[in-house]
């Protein structure tokens, strides 16, 4: 009777440990798939448009990629990766501007969907990059999630620091979390000639771990909390802030309404959102150290 029931005990054991493996590649396999679909330019590509006078998408469907214009050149926040970097490159032409007037790219941290192109845009247009210091380390190190080609290190923001080109100025937050060095960054936009103060949020993810950079995610998400002014929420993935949904109500937009990009109250629940999503990863982190 006890062999049967050691026999018994390993036939579950064994079962367990084949329904884990078939599960593993289940999820594997999902991974593998979602992977295939947001690198390929076809299934992400979506027509360019013009939010703002002086900002337009160019970005895929999953991640993003925004053009602000000014007086004296283009600036582009993030390269996108792989052929997606070529469709951003198409979409810049298709809008009637010339990437070598691209003068700065702006990092909003060293993840391969955001910067793996950053390298071809300092090939070919003589663009200068920018992020901070602690994520140019990151470039310098082992790859998280993907391996891209390593941009030429150029610029480095610190928190408070500025960027002028003509007369646009960008000012400089780092909000580490989701990086070590994450940029964020806060500028104008113009609806007709009026404008509008709008923020992007660097890095928004919880695809990360540790205590300490759960803590800094927080506390960084009560830095912009404090922050007054912000109307306009640009993010670096465009599902964060419901940028297509916006999209289509910005084409049909008649003469008196509101901009639905410019969103005060949006802006405000997405941090909110956020700090939650943060403060409850943070005491997930701090129970697996216990």
């Amino acid at each position: 009777m006890a062999v049967f029931r050691g026999q018994k005990r390993q036939i579950m054991k064994n079962f367990i440990i084949q329904a884990v493996v078939i599960f593993s590649c289940v999820l594997s396999m999902k991974a593998f798939s979602q992977a295939s679909e947001r690198d390929d330019p076809e299934l992400q590509y979506v027509e360019p448009f013009q939010v703002f006078d002086n900002l337009y998408y160019v970005g895929a469907d999953w991640v993003a990629s925004w053009l602000l214009v000014t007086d004296q050149g283009l600036i582009v926040f993030d390269a996108l990766y792989g052929d997606l970097t070529e469709m951003l490159i198409r979409n810049i032409r298709s809008l009637g501007f010339d990437p070598n007037d691209i003068r700065y790219l702006i990092g909003s941290h060293a993840h391969y969907d955001h910067i793996g192109g950053a390298a071809r845009f300092q090939r070919e247009f003589s663009t200068v990059v920018m992020m901070t210091e602690e994520d140019w380390l990151l470039t310098e190190g082992p790859a998280q999630f993907r391996e891209y080609p390593r941009p030429i290190r150029h610029l480095s923001a610190i928190d408070g620091s500025t960027l002028t080109l003509g007369r646009t100025r960008l000012n400089f937050m780092k909000t580490p979390g989701h990086t070590p060095g994450v940029l964020s960054t806060r500028f104008t936009v113009y609806d007709n000639g009026y404008p509008h103060t709008a923020f992007m949020f660097g890095g928004l993810g919880l695809n990360f771990s540790g205590v300490d950079q759960a803590e800094n995610y927080v506390e960084s998400v009560r830095r912009l909390q404090a922050l007054r002014g912000v109307e306009v929420n640009i993010p670096n993935h465009a599902s964060a802030a419901d940028v297509f949904a916006r999209r289509d109500r910005l084409a049909s937009r008649e003469e008196g309404d509101p901009h639905p990009f410019v969103d005060p109250e949006g802006w405000t629940a997405f941090l909110d959102l956020w700090l939650r999503r943060g403060e409850s990863y943070l005491q997930q982190q701090r129970e697996l150290v216990k």
